[in-house]
């Protein structure tokens, strides 16, 4: 095996983590993101701000009350509203359980209901779980280089089978249209937006992250021993030449594929909704009917014409056709872009004056 040993040893471990911390940050950007969106329709679409939060509210509680269930401290009362959750235990636990529980309220969210997706993939997507060792890497496979390839690899081979996957979904079929439900849920609600009826304090990345770092430094000495057993764990792998270690932290990257993926999803549909506020009256229907009209018309054709890639073609036609109806619409029907013609028209003829009286 080459590589240095103080690689080996100290560094190699670090890879993947590191792998593992750029895609979450990636999350909390787009939930960032997100929330600004939530904030821009929320004068006109507060049901929908009510169910976006009702949904953040219902990962949180539930990630909140699987700690209490994985330190045995039971579950004595559970309450969930649009604006408030709840999880009391039936055992108040100090120490190493409470800091347990408090690490699934504050990390679960971003990992634990993907998690469920991920286990619906396995059977929507087969082969798609494999862990990637180039060849070229097999005598550096635990060196720091070697286990940030494999984690990079091995996203990447599922990324590609799983966008794969969304790009020829099938939404005719009732397990593939349930699944991409599933993941606009898990987009509109990875975290709470607490924009509901009542705002607290201004809860964002920082509030996160913030309430991550208060979790370390109260006990740093339980991360101490999280990582002492991760380390071990490597060194483990490391002696029965197994990829176990490194397998943890690419199931960890693939359930950060999906929420990204998901909380993408979720961009366009705010965006959708945003876009169709523009258009007065019934019009701004016309986008929504686009959806299934075309993506209906699309497979009814290629049911009597058969040809490969009919799901997809059938996707971009259906996206095309709803891009360019909307498109149509605000140009025609907005008040925004009548205004700005309005005022091309009226340019134009103020010069064509001035040039007359010259």
């Amino acid at each position: 095996m080459e590589g240095s040993p103080i690689d080996i040893v100290i560094f190699a471990a670090l890879a993947p983590m590191f792998g593992v911390l750029l895609f979450w940050f990636i999350q909390l950007l787009f939930i960032e993101s997100q929330k600004f969106l939530l904030q821009k329709i929320r004068a006109k679409h507060k049901p929908l701000i009510r169910f976006t939060n009702y949904l953040g509210i219902l990962f949180q509680t539930i990630c909140h009350a699987l700690g209490y269930t994985v330190t045995k401290s039971g579950i004595s009362e559970f309450y969930i509203s649009v604006n408030y959750g709840k999880v009391a235990p039936k055992k108040i636990k100090k120490g190493i359980f409470e800091w347990i529980s408090n690490a699934f309220l504050f990390i679960g969210p971003f990992f634990i209901p993907a998690f469920l997706l991920l286990i619906c993939i396995f059977f929507l997507v087969p082969n798609s779980f494999q862990i990637i060792v180039p060849e070229n890497i097999l005598n550096l496979k635990y060196t720091f280089g070697g286990q940030i390839i494999i984690f990079g690899t091995s996203l990447y081979e599922f990324t590609l089978k799983f966008l794969g996957f969304l790009g020829s979904i099938d939404l005719l079929h009732p397990g593939h249209f349930a699944f991409l439900i599933l993941m606009i849920f898990l987009g509109l609600g990875m975290r709470p937006t607490y924009i509901g009826e009542k705002k607290p304090d201004k809860v964002n990345m920082i509030y996160d992250l913030k309430n991550i770092w208060l979790l370390i430094r109260h006990k740093p000495l339980y991360l101490i021993i999280l990582f002492s057993i991760a380390y071990m764990f490597f060194y483990i792998s490391l002696y029965l030449n197994q990829d176990w270690y490194v397998m943890i932290f690419i199931l960890l990257g693939w359930i950060s594929i999906i929420s990204i993926t998901s909380l993408f999803i979720s961009h366009l549909i705010i965006l959708l909704i945003k876009t169709t506020d523009e258009i007065p009256k019934y019009w701004k229907i016309m986008p929504y009917l686009m959806l299934p009209l075309s993506y209906i018309l699309m497979r009814l054709f290629f049911y009597y014409f058969p040809i490969i890639f009919s799901k997809t073609i059938s996707l971009i036609i259906m996206l095309i056709s709803t891009t360019v109806v909307l498109y149509i619409l605000l140009i025609y029907k907005s008040d925004k872009f009548k205004t700005i013609r309005e005022m091309k028209l009226l340019k134009k003829k103020t010069q064509g004056g001035a040039d007359e009286q010259q």
